[in-house]
């Protein structure tokens, strides 16, 4: 007789009958460990092996209750659900397991009973229990009302470094509305996720984000936070008309929190089943396949059918979503801007710009510019190199003849008599 580990023993205190012949059926335990832990015969544990084999669920189930039982699942079933998970999706939450076996395995089964036989099994644990009460907070009535922006650093894919994704979440609805990595959060990231979910949406009503250092300002460590500091993602934030809310913890961003729980316990198992080893290919794989399959998914119906975006109009969002610095322009028509010479273009709306206060603007691409009164004078690249070619250099234009038949006669003229009038003579 095999002798039982003394882990196997300290499980199976815990476990029914159903939950040790599970075990036996994924092939976690032998059907002579688990008929030793049921306290039951070796030949007693044949009969029931035979009667699941036959009848399923049922056979294990006493029948004089009267009450209806659980339909027949087939023990194919269930072996394929266990070694699905164990070989192939051993990283997958049982939900985003679920939807993958019945979707592309055709496994008809429904998620309540491939949890519980997944936990009978020892295939997954389960949930530790919840912590303290906590009020819920209601959702915006519209769309466009709040939108949460926040940023995960995480091990999306493996065996490369750690990478920010960037999420813009919906309040009314829990859409996402934009999804992007990059290498770390910050000013620039902020502006990009702006830009996009502005000329996608509009304008949109309040921005909910954390208190890092491109949000606001700390004078004292631990102290409040204020957005008076004319920040960049501030100022630009004010100059829209949008309202900045800072939360005062991680539990007070509750749902864009959760909704990255639920981002890492699936993407980096997407990422990995699509064979994806790229940022660059998984930026593309999100915005093409991940994100409409999450608003499909855990999209919900807001409280109200109407949005409170608005239009933009005319505004030039790719001048205010940007990092803004003030420069003076040199007499040789060059900004100085980090090390670099940002040469002037000739233009023609005025002579030249020496002497004149300019910004310098980086924009969430790494380029620069340099406008003047809102105009765009010049793009660059992030070495200082011309991106554009401007207008031309303003040209004196060319002095236009009157024609001779339109000319008026000049004064000498008027006053010299035609030669065919003579002079009338006094009487």
């Amino acid at each position: 007789m095999e002798r039982i580990e003394r882990r196997v023993w300290r499980e199976a205190r815990a476990m029914t009958r159903n939950e040790v012949i599970m075990r036996a059926i994924a092939g976690e335990l032998t059907w002579i460990q688990a008929a030793m832990i049921c306290g039951i015969s070796a030949r007693q544990m044949r009969r029931l092996k035979k009667r699941y084999e036959n009848h399923g669920y049922d056979g294990l189930v006493d029948g004089r209750g009267g009450r209806p039982r659980r339909h027949r699942i087939p023990l194919e079933t269930l072996a394929t659900l266990c070694e699905l998970k164990r070989e192939k999706y051993p990283d997958f939450s049982v939900q985003h397991f679920w939807e993958k076996a019945t979707e592309e395995h055709g496994i008809a089964i429904s998620y309540t009973w491939a949890r519980l036989a997944l936990q009978a099994a020892g295939v997954v644990e389960k949930s530790p229990a919840r912590g303290q009460y906590r009020r819920r907070r209601e959702r915006r009535a519209m769309r466009g009302m709040l939108v949460h922006l926040d940023g995960s650093t995480h091990e999306w894919i493996a065996g490369l470094p750690m990478w920010d994704l960037i999420v813009a979440l919906d309040d009314a609805d829990g859409r996402m509305l934009y999804a992007h990595f990059v290498p770390q959060e910050g000013t620039l990231s902020t502006m990009a996720a702006l830009t996009h979910v502005l000329r996608q949406y509009g304008r949109f009503c309040a921005l909910y984000t954390d208190r890092g250092s491109h949000f606001c300002h700390t004078p004292k460590a631990g102290g409040p936070s204020t957005t008076a500091h004319d920040g960049q993602v501030s100022r630009a934030l004010k100059v829209l008309g949008i309202e900045q809310i800072l939360a005062r913890s991680p539990q007070a961003r509750g749902r864009s929190e959760r909704a990255f729980g639920t981002i890492q316990g699936r993407l980096p198992q997407e990422l990995r089943a699509a064979g994806i080893t790229d940022y660059t290919l998984a930026n593309d794989y999100l915005a093409k396949t991940f994100l409409p399959d999450f608003n499909r998914r855990f999209t919900v119906e807001p409280a109200s059918a109407a949005s409170a975006f608005v239009p933009l109009g005319a505004v030039d969002i790719e001048l205010i979503l940007s990092a803004q610095h003030a420069r003076r322009v040199e007499n040789d028509s060059t900004v100085s801007f980090e090390g670099l010479r940002l040469q002037l273009p000739p233009t023609t709306h005025r002579l030249h710009y020496v002497r004149c206060e300019v910004t310098v603007h980086v924009f969430p691409d790494r380029t620069l510019g340099v406008s003047y009164l809102g105009r765009l004078l010049g793009r660059y690249t992030g070495a200082g190199e011309p991106l554009q070619c401007s207008a031309p250099p303003r040209q004196r234009a060319p002095r236009q003849e009157t024609p001779v038949a339109l000319r008026a006669p000049s004064v000498s003229r008027r006053l010299t008599p035609h030669r065919h009038h003579q002079p009338v003579s006094p009487a």
